[in-house]
């Protein structure tokens, strides 16, 4: 099994993408990348825009030969979008990409009004529907029942998980659980992964409560306890206290707790809690962001940007049951 982490809030853009190759199949998860449109009142920051692009260039050839892709909701930092913005990653993009692949799809229970429009854009679209696959099992892959998009008390709709196995362990795909669901953890644990790739708490949200800080606290050291390797990034790292988190989970279990930039082997490239900073460090040119919208301007300039904060390399005597890198 090999596991490729495409792009998450460590490597600099919003999202959960990543490629799993196991026996014949070719899996991409979450095929989607975005920047949040307004962050500290300021648009992305063009050295943010460069990354997103790069993310994309790497979704784009990760499709190109795979087999499956699996949609686990509709957020527009996980799927190609029928209506993306420039900062986002549209489904027009994808349409010829996607039309011998096997896409697996969390279904229509759960979803908002605004995410079931988007689902039926997105299936007029690629001009095919999206098998329902939540529940199923198709060789190595296994997809969860609904499970709650964070708290299961708040509506925030459902999410899908996915597991993947084959002789050299087991992966699993949490997605935007965000820890905050003690059920759905069970869940994850019965599956008995070696690796879970998932999205931490929202620290960066003032209506996250005391308790819900308590309850994703005390789900992440179950899972961190019993996984060799768990992956936390997405909601976590969008703001610097989320590394403080990750790194405490990891002190106190004195297990191996990475976000996906560790994983990688890359610089933890926070830019999105880092966009105030960026400005600072390189103003971005008057009217720079209308004349990329229209193709006007590009983020050559911009690309010189270099993350100066901590690198962290894997320690290569831990064991990974089989599970590379790339």
């Amino acid at each position: 099994m090999k596991l490729t982490i495409l792009g998450t809030e460590s490597l600099g853009v919003r999202g959960l993408s990543c490629k799993v190759q196991v026996e014949n199949r070719k899996i991409v998860i979450d095929p989607g990348v975005a920047l949040g449109y307004w962050r500290h009142g300021l648009l992305p920051h063009p050295a943010q825009v460069a990354v997103g692009e790069q993310v994309r260039r790497k979704i784009v050839a990760a499709l190109q030969d795979a087999t499956d892709v699996v949609l686990s909701h509709f957020h527009g930092d996980h799927i190609p979008l029928p209506d993306a913005n420039p900062y986002q990653f549209s489904a027009h993009q994808v349409v010829s990409l996607f039309r011998t692949i096997r896409l697996w799809s969390k279904g229509p229970e759960g979803l908002s009004h605004n995410m079931e429009s988007r689902r039926k854009a997105l299936i007029e679209i690629l001009g095919r529907n999206l098998l329902v696959a939540e529940g199923q099992q198709d060789g190595p892959l296994w997809f969860s029942l609904p499970v709650p998009h964070g708290d299961p008390r708040t509506n925030r709709g459902t999410v899908m998980m996915t597991r993947i196995e084959d002789e050299d362990g087991v992966f699993v795909h949490a997605s935007d659980i965000q820890l905050l669901d003690s059920e759905t953890v069970a869940i994850i644990l019965d599956w008995r992964p070696d690796i879970v790739l998932a999205a931490g708490p929202p620290l960066y949200l003032a209506e996250l409560s005391p308790q819900q800080r308590h309850q994703a606290w005390e789900n992440g050291l179950r899972l961190a306890r019993e996984v060799e390797t768990l992956i936390l990034d997405h909601h976590l790292l969008r703001c610097e206290a989320g590394l403080c988190w990750l790194d405490s989970l990891a002190s106190a279990t004195g297990r191996r707790v990475l976000c996906a930039a560790d994983f990688m082997d890359r610089p933890r490239s926070l830019l999105e809690a880092r966009r105030a900073q960026l400005y600072k460090e390189m103003p971005a040119h008057e009217g720079w962001h209308e004349a990329y919208a229209n193709n006007e301007a590009d983020t050559s300039s911009y690309q010189v940007y270099t993350n100066t904060g901590e690198r962290r390399f894997l320690d290569s005597t831990m064991p990974m049951s089989g599970i590379i890198l790339e």
